[in-house]
C-alpha cells in the first residue's frame, strides 16, 4: 500500500452540519419573543425578491407576446432537498423566492450592434453531423447550407459590457436570442475549445459536434480561462442557432424518441416554427417561457439542492479532508497518481466551500477480496453481497466501503469531516456503471460516500478521475445537475425525459456540474445558491442551538452571545435581500459562531449533538424502509447526449 499523498489548501473557515439538538417549541415563549431574527428551535424564514431580468434580442412582441410568455412563469419558488424527495420526505430549507421580472425586447439598433458582433465572431466551418442529420430529416422546412462557429464565452463577456439600456447583468439575465430573418444571418453553433480535460488532454469542445451548443453562460468573474473581472450572471439561448445534438432539436421526424408513447418535448430551430413546421408559430412564447421556468429559474438561478448543504457530522466542520482512495485493478497503471490532479481538484471546490479549509490525502487499496466480489455481484448480478443487511445489490458499494471506513480514514482528530471517497481503477472490458456517482445512506437521502471508475475505455472516451471527482464531490455538497432539478410550484422533480425532454439545454453552461464536459469550474450561479443554501443551514443550526441554550439552568450567562447572533442574523437576512450572498453567508456563519459560544457559557453539553444525531439515525433506520432511488448515476449510457460523438 503506498503512503498518504497530501496537499493542503487553505480557504478560510467552516463549512456545518444543522445540529438537531432540540425539537421545535422546546425553548420557552419568552425565549422566542426576545429576538427579532434568532428563532430558537424554528427553522429559518429568509426571503429575497430575486430579479429576473428577460430580453429578446431578435424576437418581437408579436413574435413572443409578453402576456403569453409571462403566463407560463410561477411567482416564486422554495428549494427543498431533492433526495430526500425519493424517501417521502419534503426538507424545506427556509428560503423563499419572489421572482421580480422585468421582461424587454432589444431595439433596432442594440441587435444591429449585436448582430454585427456575431457576424465579427463567426467563423466558416464545416456543418456538424447534427446540421447534417437535421437536414436528412423528411419534415425539415428548409436545409442548413453553410455553417459558422462563434466562440461562446466571447459572446457572454460582450453581453455583459454591452447590456441593453435599463438591464443589469450583476442580477440574473436571460438573453433569448434569434438571428434568423436578418439579412446578415449567419448558420451558425456557438463552441467553447479552451479546457481539455486535464488527465486525458482530449478536447471535447474540438473533437466532438454533440459539444457545439446554442446557449452559454454563468462564467464567474474570475474564472482561469474566460473570467469576466466582475460578477455577471449571464445565459444565452438561441434557437437560431444548430440545430445540435444536446437537446436532440434536429429531429424534427419523430416527437418520440425513446418509443415509450409519450413525445420528447424539445424546442426546434426558430424557423420551424411555422404553418406546416414541426411547431405552430403560437407555440414559441410558450416555449420559451418553459425553457426560462424549467432550466434558467429552476435549474440555474433558484435551485434546490440534491443533498444537504450542511455536511453528515456531529459538529459544523471548519476543515474538510477529501480522504481519496482508489482501488488500483488496472495492471500497470498507477491510476491514482495518473488520473488524480489533487491541485485542481482542491483549486476549483474550495472556491465553491470558501469559508473551509480543505485538504486532501489518497492512498492505494488491492482490487482483490471483498472489494472485488461485491462490485461484480453489484454491476453484473445486482446482488448483495451481504444480504443479511437487507440492502439492494447496488448498495455494495456502500457497505462495503463503510466496513472499509476504519482502515480508510485516518485523520481523525486532526481535521473536523474526511469526506469519502473510492474510486475503481479497473481492467479493460470490465463493465462500470459509470462515471461515478455521490451515493446516499439508502434509509433518508442524506449523502455518505463518492465514487468514480476509471478503465481503458473510460479514458479512451476522454475521461480521467479528476474532473469526475470534482463533479461528484459537488453532488456530495449538495449541487445539483443544470439538467434536472424540482419545480416548487408543482412539487415536481424531473429529469430531461418525455415533457421535460428539453430541460437538457440546462447543460450548456459553465458549470462543473453540467455534463457537457467543455469546463471543469464552478458557475457564478452554482456559487449564489451554495452561499444561499448554506446561510440559511447556519441559520437553522443557530436556531436549534439556540433553543438548548435557552433550556440550560445557565442560560442568562449566554444573554449577550444570543443577543449578538441575533443582529448577526439580522445582517444575514439584509444581506440576502440585497442579494450579497457572500455576506449573507458569512454573517450567519458569525451567528452560529456567537451561539456556540453562548452554549458553552451556559454549560450544554459538548456531545450533545452527536447523542441527538445517533438517536435521530436510530429512529430513521427503524422507520424508513430501505429504497434505491439512485436517479443521479452519471452514466456514459450509449443514448444520453454527453455519449454522442
Amino acid at each position: 500500500m503506498k503512503g498518504k499523498r497530501r496537499i493542503l489548501v487553505a480557504a478560510a473557515t467552516a463549512v456545518f452540519t444543522v445540529l438537531a439538538l432540540a425539537p421545535a417549541g422546546q425553548a420557552t415563549a419568552a425565549g422566542k419573543d426576545r429576538y427579532t431574527h434568532l428563532d430558537p428551535g424554528g427553522q429559518p424564514r429568509l426571503t429575497e425578491r430575486v430579479p429576473v431580468n428577460v430580453v429578446f434580442v431578435g424576437y418581437s412582441p408579436s413574435q413572443v407576446p409578453q402576456p403569453t410568455f409571462r403566463a407560463g412563469l410561477p411567482s416564486g419558488y422554495e428549494p427543498a432537498v431533492r433526495y430526500r424527495l425519493f424517501y417521502g420526505i419534503e426538507e424545506k430549507l427556509g428560503l423563499q423566492y419572489t421572482y421580480d421580472y422585468r421582461i424587454s425586447y432589444a431595439d433596432r439598433r442594440y441587435e444591429d450592434r449585436f448582430f454585427g458582433e456575431l457576424k465579427r465572431l463567426a467563423r466558416p466551418a464545416p456543418l456538424t453531423d447534427y446540421q447534417q442529420a437535421y437536414n436528412e430529416q423528411q419534415n425539415n422546412v428548409l436545409d442548413v447550407t453553410d455553417n459558422h462557429e462563434i466562440d461562446a464565452p466571447s459572446v457572454e463577456r460582450w453581453l455583459a459590457k454591452n447590456p441593453p439600456v435599463g438591464v443589469d447583468t450583476r442580477r440574473n439575465t436571460v438573453f433569448f436570442i434569434n438571428w434568423y430573418g436578418r439579412s446578415d444571418f449567419r448558420f451558425h453553433v456557438y463552441t467553447k475549445t479552451d479546457e481539455p480535460d486535464p488527465d486525458t488532454g482530449y478536447n471535447f469542445g474540438v473533437e466532438r459536434d454533440s459539444r457545439k451548443i446554442i446557449a452559454w453562460g454563468g462564467t464567474t468573474a474570475r474564472d482561469e480561462e474566460n473570467g469576466l473581472g466582475s460578477t455577471r450572471r449571464i445565459w444565452f439561448h438561441d434557437l437560431s442557432a444548430g440545430p445540435e445534438s444536446w437537446t436532440s432539436n434536429w429531429n424534427v421526424d419523430e416527437p418520440d424518441l425513446d418509443g415509450n408513447g409519450v413525445e420528447d418535448y424539445r424546442m426546434p430551430a426558430t424557423w420551424e416554427y411555422r404553418t406546416g413546421g414541426y411547431r405552430a408559430p403560437d407555440a414559441l412564447a410558450g416555449d420559451l417561457s418553459k425553457i426560462t421556468r424549467y432550466v434558467a429559474l429552476n435549474l440555474l438561478f433558484t435551485t434546490s439542492p440534491l443533498y444537504p448543504a450542511e455536511l453528515p457530522t456531529a459538529e459544523p466542520p471548519r476543515s474538510i479532508n477529501l480522504d481519496s482512495n482508489v482501488y488500483e485493478g488496472w495492471p500497470g497503471v498507477d491510476a491514482s497518481a495518473t488520473y488524480v490532479k489533487p491541485k485542481l481538484l482542491l483549486d476549483e471546490l474550495r472556491e465553491l466551500r470558501w469559508r473551509n479549509t480543505l485538504d486532501y490525502d489518497s492512498q492505494d487499496l488491492p482490487f482483490t477480496g471483498d472489494a472485488e466480489r461485491c462490485y461484480f455481484l453489484a454491476i453484473e448480478a445486482d446482488e448483495s453481497c451481504y444480504p443479511e443487511e437487507g440492502y439492494p445489490g447496488f448498495a455494495n458499494f456502500y457497505l462495503q466501503n463503510t466496513k472499509e471506513l476504519a482502515r480508510t480514514q485516518d485523520d481523525q482528530g486532526r481535521v473536523d469531516y474526511e469526506l469519502p471517497i473510492f474510486s475503481y481503477a479497473l481492467p479493460e472490458g470490465t463493465p462500470t456503471p459509470g462515471l461515478g456517482f455521490a451515493d446516499d445512506n439508502y434509509v433518508d437521502g442524506t449523502q455518505s460516500y463518492v465514487f468514480a471508475f476509471v478503465s481503458p475505455e473510460i479514458v479512451e472516451f476522454g475521461y480521467g478521475l479528476t474532473t469526475t471527482l470534482i463533479h461528484e464531490v459537488g453532488h456530495h455538497i449538495g449541487m445539483s445537475h443544470p439538467h434536472d432539478g424540482y419545480d416548487s410550484s408543482t412539487g415536481v422533480d424531473y429529469a430531461p425525459a418525455d415533457e421535460f425532454y428539453f430541460v437538457n439545454a440546462g447543460d450548456q453552461v459553465n458549470s462543473m456540474m453540467s455534463y457537457i464536459d467543455l469546463n471543469w469550474d464552478f458557475s457564478q450561479f452554482d456559487h449564489d445558491n451554495s452561499d444561499r443554501f448554506l446561510t440559511a443551514a447556519y441559520n437553522e443550526a443557530a436556531n436549534r442551538l439556540a433553543a438548548d441554550v435557552l433550556a440550560a439552568p445557565r442560560a442568562h450567562r449566554a444573554s449577550d452571545e444570543l443577543k449578538a447572533a441575533d443582529r448577526l442574523l439580522g445582517r444575514a437576512r439584509g444581506a440576502l435581500a440585497a442579494h450579497d450572498y457572500p455576506a449573507a453567508y458569512e454573517y450567519a456563519d458569525q451567528a452560529y459562531r456567537q451561539v456556540v459560544e453562548g452554549a458553552r457559557e451556559a454549560g450544554v453539553p459538548a456531545d450533545r449533538a452527536e447523542a441527538e444525531l445517533r438517536r435521530n439515525a436510530q429512529v430513521a433506520r427503524s422507520s424508513v424502509e430501505l429504497g434505491e432511488p439512485h436517479e443521479f448515476i452519471d452514466s456514459l449510457d450509449p443514448d444520453s447526449p454527453r455519449s454522442q460523438p
